[in-house]
């Protein structure tokens, strides 16, 4: 595979595991993922990390819109948090493969 491929196929898996871990998430909760208690909290900061790590790109792009839809940021800072959301899907999906493909020790 070339770097193009490798990088789409990382982008994808990146994209899919926070798809799944936020739609997780948001069912066990009964509310959208946001930066917000019950999903980060400083009572439960390894709980936060993980969850942050693994859904924060959702968690980024729907706390963007709904600040946008209030009117709390502009245009610009919606669509730089959309590409922050992609750059960190893109590492996401990079920690992820790098893990699958550690071999174990026999």
């Amino acid at each position: 595979m070339g770097p193009v491929e490798l990088t789409a196929f990382a982008f994808l898996v990146g994209l899919t595991a926070c798809g799944q871990v936020g739609s997780a998430m948001e069912l066990v909760a009964g509310r959208k993922v946001a930066f917000t208690e019950p999903y980060v909290s400083s009572a439960h900061v390894l709980r936060s990390l993980a969850a942050t790590a693994c859904a924060g790109p959702f968690m980024l792009v729907n706390d963007a819109l709904d600040a946008r839809r209030d009117g709390r940021i502009s245009s610009v800072a919606l669509i730089s948090c959309g590409c922050t959301a992609v750059a960190w899907t893109l590492a996401l999906g990079i920690v992820l493969v790098a893990v699958a493909c550690w071999e174990v020790p026999t």
